[in-house]
C-alpha cells in the first residue's frame, strides 16, 4: 500500500497551477525530457572518464586529481539541470513518478553515487601524484559505474513500472 502522505503530496501537486500549465502545453514534457537526457549524457561522460582514470584504464598520462578537476564541472553543472527538469516532469505527473518503485530506486542509487563522487573529489583534491588508486577506490569506481548504469535503466523503467 502506498504511503498516504506521499499520495497526499501527489494530489497536492496535481492541483497546482504549474501542473495545469504543464498539462496544457504539449511541448513542455518533451522539451524537459530532451534536456534531461542531454544532462544525463553530460554527467555520464564526466563520470565515465573519471572512473576509467581511477581504474587505470584511460588517461594515465594525467594524475587522477587533474582528470577529476577537468570533468567535475561537467558533472556539477548537469546535476542541477537534471534536478530542475526532473522536478518539472514530476510536477506534471507526480503520482506516476513519486510512487513508482523504479523512480524511488533511481533516487536511492543517485544519492549513493553522488556520495561516491564527492568522496573521489575530496580524496584527490590536493593529491596530484601519478600514483594509481588503491583497490578500495577502484572497487568504488566499479560500484559507481554500475550504479550509473542502474540509474539510467531505472529512469527508463519508470515509464513501464
Amino acid at each position: 500500500m502506498q504511503n498516504s502522505a506521499l499520495l497526499q503530496f501527489c494530489y497536492y501537486l496535481e492541483s497546482t497551477s504549474l501542473n495545469a500549465a504543464i498539462q496544457d502545453h504539449f511541448w513542455i514534457v518533451p522539451t524537459m525530457q530532451s534536456l534531461h537526457i542531454l544532462a544525463i549524457a553530460s554527467v555520464l561522460v564526466g563520470v565515465l572518464l573519471i572512473n576509467l582514470r581511477i581504474l587505470g584504464v584511460h588517461g594515465q598520462s594525467d594524475p587522477i586529481a587533474t582528470v577529476i578537476a577537468r570533468y567535475q564541472a561537467l558533472i556539477w553543472f548537469a546535476l542541477p539541470v537534471l534536478l530542475i527538469t526532473g522536478c518539472i516532469m514530476i510536477v506534471g505527473e507526480p503520482a506516476r513518478s513519486l510512487t513508482n518503485p523504479a523512480f524511488q530506486l533511481k533516487m536511492l542509487m543517485l544519492v549513493i553515487v553522488i556520495l561516491i563522487t564527492l568522496h573521489f573529489q575530496r580524496k584527490w583534491r590536493n593529491n596530484h601524484s601519478y600514483a594509481q588508486a588503491d583497490l578500495g577506490n577502484r572497487l568504488l569506481s566499479i560500484v559507481s559505474l554500475t550504479l550509473w548504469i542502474g540509474i539510467v535503466a531505472a529512469g527508463r523503467w519508470i515509464a513501464y513500472a
